[in-house]
């Protein structure tokens, strides 16, 4: 590009302040384009956001189009210190009465007191068994499979301390601690699953101790038929025990599951008198999802009025006001929301009949009492209103199955929103690749204007000197007359 080191010196034109104006005269073309671009950007960042909030709206009307969601139950209890319940979606309507006999442990274990944990305990192997034991402890069965392990307790490695690491580190389902008591220091070897089926049986292959009184690994086995014995059991391993409307139940931890259609209970105290679970619909989580529904369908509208508006008194429109895509999804939207769902159910044809109102705003209102009607009025209708699908004639599906379609078929890639941000997309690229042409044909024109002047202060600086050389040359003849 040709320079000048200072412009319109021979012309006397203010070269600088030509050259810019000329060349922003023909920048006017890429400044067009330019602010079209930016405007095509805030558009496609505005579809971004209502493809979101669409996929708000899908997710919440998911929820209630599943027919099992109008399926689960809750639970109550009349103590829930001592009997707590849980209810699959399959849980069985009613009343249950709940009795605890007997609660369920872990066993535990404790040794004989010793001076501290760095006393020997003697060497050889422990060997623990897991299974049940007969009420006289002389028969123990054995857990299918067989569950076992050996603790090696070699010279240097004997002491109490040392014995309970290694206890832990077999990870066999037994926990080991050092307890002080008044009497001493005493190993506490417990089993980390409640049940009379977690129950253990430890022997030993007890090197012979150095000399007579000197400690022997024998004094950690469990049972013993010698006394006095030198480690007792602190805790049985037992069931939990209880009654269900007089029907004798019993669960190896202290919970029962699936012990009436799908009805869980959990126990945490012997009971003095019966309890009582009550399963019933879980209607305030059902609540709960149209009010999410309600909220996300709410939020979509709200940004739809806002990107549409146009303010009369700053003559400012929003982003998509007259976008003919954003406002062909929202009326999609509202047509839906007014049809008639009498194919799906004739108790409730409308969302209104529901309790779901439109407000003279578009936006939607949950009427409580209303909904809390139909709720205890039909259960059966009320959820056929959401989840009736019909294959051949979708039209006559449920609410919710409708609106979930549509809300995906707007975000799929051959949707409303995904075409729209795609013709968008293209029309930004083609922007760009124009102003890429007119830029080049810009600064062309800019060096041409350049080299023009250049060449028009060559020219007029000739002709000053000409016209200095000639006028110095009359002055010398007119001095010579």
């Amino acid at each position: 590009m040709a320079t000048l080191s200072s412009p319109g010196i021979g012309s006397g034109l203010d070269v600088k302040t030509i050259v810019p104006q000329l060349v922003a005269i023909e920048r006017q073309p890429i400044d067009l384009l330019n602010a079209k671009t930016t405007d095509l950007q805030a558009k496609l960042s505005a579809f971004g956001l209502l493809s979101s909030y669409t996929d708000n709206i899908h997710d919440a009307i998911a929820r209630l189009a599943k027919p099992t969601f109008w399926q689960q139950t809750s639970s109550t209890s009349s103590d829930s210190s001592a009997v707590v319940a849980g209810s699959a979606s399959t849980g069985s309507i009613g009343s249950y009465s709940v009795e605890v006999s007997q609660l369920a442990q872990s066993q535990s274990l404790a040794s004989k007191a010793y001076t501290d944990s760095a006393a020997a305990v003697g060497t050889g192997t422990l060997h623990i068994a897991f299974g049940a034991w007969n009420a006289d402890r002389t028969t123990f069965t054995e857990a299918t499979p067989p569950s076992q392990v050996d603790i090696p307790v070699p010279l240097g490695e004997n002491s109490l301390d040392a014995v309970k690491a290694k206890i832990n580190a077999a990870n066999a389902g037994l926990s080991a601690s050092i307890v002080k008591d008044a009497t001493g220091t005493r190993l506490v070897i417990r089993s980390t699953v409640t049940g009379e089926e977690h129950s253990v049986k430890i022997t030993a292959t007890a090197d012979a101790p150095a000399a007579p009184g000197d400690p022997t690994l024998d004094d950690l086995t469990w049972p013993q038929s010698a006394a006095p014995a030198t480690m007792t059991e602190t805790a049985k391993a037992q069931n939990a025990k209880a009654t269900l409307n007089g029907l004798a139940i019993e669960s190896s931890s202290n919970t029962f599951s699936d012990v009436s259609d799908g009805l869980s209970i959990t126990v945490a105290k012997v009971t003095t008198a019966p309890v009582t679970i009550k399963v019933g619909l879980d209607t305030a989580s059902m609540k709960s999802a149209i009010n999410d529904f309600v909220t996300a369908y709410n939020a979509f509208n709200k940004y739809i009025a806002d990107q549409t508006k146009y303010d009369p008194d700053k003559k400012v429109a929003a982003t998509l006001q007259g976008d003919r895509s954003t406002l062909s999804l929202q009326s999609q939207l509202r047509t839906m929301l007014q049809a008639s769902n009498r194919g799906a159910s004739t108790t409730f044809a409308s969302l209104s009949d529901i309790g779901i109102e439109t407000q003279p705003d578009g936006s939607l209102k949950v009427n409580d009492t209303r909904l809390s009607a139909a709720m205890a009025g039909n259960m059966t209708e009320l959820a056929k209103a959401f989840t009736a699908e019909d294959t051949l004639h979708p039209a006559n599906s449920g609410f919710a199955v409708r609106l979930q379609a549509l809300t995906q078929a707007l975000n799929d890639s051959d949707g409303v929103i995904a075409t729209r941000s795609q013709g968008l997309r293209s029309s930004i690229a083609r922007n760009n690749k124009q102003v890429g042409v007119l830029e080049d044909r810009v600064a062309a024109y800019q060096d041409r204007l350049l080299k023009q002047y250049s060449a028009l202060d060559a020219t007029m600086n000739s002709l000053n000197n000409l016209n200095a050389y000639v006028t110095q040359q009359i002055t010398n003849w007119n001095k010579s007359k």
